[in-house]
């Protein structure tokens, strides 16, 4: 059988058929689930049978939205959380401990800067790169080095990670390579394919798509050879070989720090995730279009996309990205005054910190999702006082054009 396109096999997997021919995973609203013997409820609490025993460490209608996001991510298996902090801190945790450290990316999302923050105080040390290159990660690496993490397309930098060449980097060193698809996802690339271990996704955004769900999850590649001398938490579950990593954070960790996401909002997940292709499609293709529009449009604005020309980055997604360059633009307008100016001025797009919505939104990063950060962290983060950034929605480019026309015409 031939492989299947990404929409059909979104909405095709390999995940069980529900009940009684219904079209949609029913929502199994239950904490917890009885059993119809003492002996049937112990060989599931000792792993030696499949099941569902408290919505904590599973539930059927989250199984079912984690199996979806593995086909699509090209992984072995998911693990879903109740944000994209959550999972992302799982996905950390997992495996660091007290005088460990991490090699990051410099154009990350504020909230992520802020986790790395938070984990200083657990003597876990976070070194940025200056640069998004194969060779600043090299630097970096030393002894105490025990992850390698980036974001596909930093939000709201919108710097794009060469991730195959990365890898290579973070395997030469024997180092898992962790991955951000939050905005680009499994539409656009599959990092796992490019030599990623494991890849998080806040699926809050594109992949919800409605703004009505706050969620995360991640995936795992089953490739990676642990050295279990180097992450001795994985000693336990050596037996496992490379999916030791996953049975630590299914039986341990996960389910230890309570980060389970809510069967309700597994349910919005499922609902919205099947849009997904037709979503990114369309937003990509207005994004690029309303970046071009924007650079055309005035001398007193500069514009960053990645599927523009002048941004240094446009190789590297051309090779890497598949159907388009995401769906975030930004542009600095000369002024913090201006910004919020051309911001108040917009009329269709809503003034939300969140991204991935069907409706454009905007936002001012700086006193947003960055503000809790110093000034060398948001240069690093390609944040600045004049920055505006946009997440583009499915409307009709022209009125988005228009909209954009107006307000920053309109502001001096």
């Amino acid at each position: 059988m031939t492989e299947r396109g990404f929409n059909t096999s979104l909405l095709h997997g390999a995940w069980e058929e529900n009940p009684f021919g219904a079209t949609v995973v029913p929502i199994y609203q239950s904490s917890a689930f009885r059993h119809e013997s003492a002996e049937e409820l112990e060989k599931i609490f000792a792993n030696k049978a499949m099941g569902f025993s408290y919505t904590r460490i599973n539930n059927p209608t989250i199984e079912a939205f984690e199996k979806r996001i593995t086909t699509l991510e090209h992984g072995v298996a998911s693990v879903a959380c109740a944000s994209g902090m959550a999972a992302l801190t799982n996905a950390l945790m997992n495996i660091l401990r007290t005088g460990d450290e991490v090699v990051a990316a410099a154009g990350l999302y504020g909230g992520t800067v802020e986790l790395f923050k938070s984990l200083a105080a657990y003597g876990i040390k976070t070194n940025y790169v200056k640069q998004n290159t194969p060779e600043a990660y090299e630097e970096l690496i030393n002894d105490k080095t025990r992850v390698v993490f980036a974001e596909t397309i930093g939000n709201p930098k919108l710097d794009v990670t060469d991730i195959e060449a990365v890898a290579a980097v973070a395997h030469a060193h024997d180092l898992p390579f962790i991955v951000d698809n939050t905005v680009a996802t499994a539409y656009l690339v599959t990092p796992l394919d490019l030599g990623a271990d494991i890849v998080v996704n806040s699926s809050s955004k594109y992949i919800n798509g409605n703004s009505d769900a706050i969620s995360g999850i991640l995936t795992y590649g089953g490739k990676f050879d642990w050295d279990f001398t180097k992450y001795p938490g994985l000693l336990p579950y050596k037996r496992f070989g490379k999916m030791a990593y996953m049975v630590k954070l299914r039986g341990e960790f996960f389910q230890n720090t309570g980060a389970c996401l809510s069967p309700q909002n597994a349910f919005l997940n499922t609902i919205g995730i099947e849009t997904l292709g037709l979503r990114m499609e369309r937003q990509c293709e207005n994004a690029l279009s309303l970046a071009t529009f924007l650079e055309g449009l005035s001398e007193d604005i500069v514009v960053n996309y990645p599927g523009l020309k002048s941004s240094p980055y446009h190789e590297t997604a051309k090779k890497q990205l598949h159907g388009g360059y995401g769906a975030i633009v930004t542009f600095r307008a000369g002024s913090k005054e201006k910004a919020f100016s051309i911001i108040n001025a917009l009329k269709i797009p809503y003034i939300l910190s969140n991204i991935g919505d069907t409706k454009t939104l905007v936002i001012h990063p700086l006193s947003t999702i960055a503000v809790h950060l110093n000034e060398e962290e948001q240069k690093l983060s390609g944040v600045y006082d004049d920055l505006v950034r946009i997440s583009v929605g499915i409307e009709d480019i022209e009125d988005l054009k228009e909209d954009f026309k107006q307000a920053i015409s309109g502001t001096k």
